[in-house]
């Protein structure tokens, strides 16, 4: 499996996404998940309907999550991939 790597632009972009505790959450509750719905996600977190779509964007921008839609619903997978390209990029940072 190759390894990704992750710019500094894309590396900003996921440092603010996951500075917010929302996103944060978003985030746990795909990752535990193989595929996750927007309407599940907004059972789960207490906040309206468009601040999830909202955080979820954020997520897809900064990669963090893959998107699909069937009909009009969207789906999300979590890229671990690219997490973990920037968790190893944040530890080279501090090394």
């Amino acid at each position: 499996m190759n390894a990704i790597e992750i710019d500094a632009t894309q590396f900003e972009r996921i440092a603010k996404a996951l500075s917010d505790r929302r996103r944060f959450e978003i985030l746990q509750i795909v990752a535990t998940q193989t595929e996750s719905c927007c309407s599940e996600i907004g059972h789960r977190v207490p906040v309206a309907q468009p601040t999830i779509s909202h955080h979820l964007k954020e997520l897809t921008n900064a990669g963090l999550l893959a998107s699909r839609r069937e009909g009009q619903h969207c789906y999300y997978q979590f890229r671990r991939d690219v997490f973990t390209a920037y968790l190893e990029q944040l530890r080279l940072s501090f090394s």
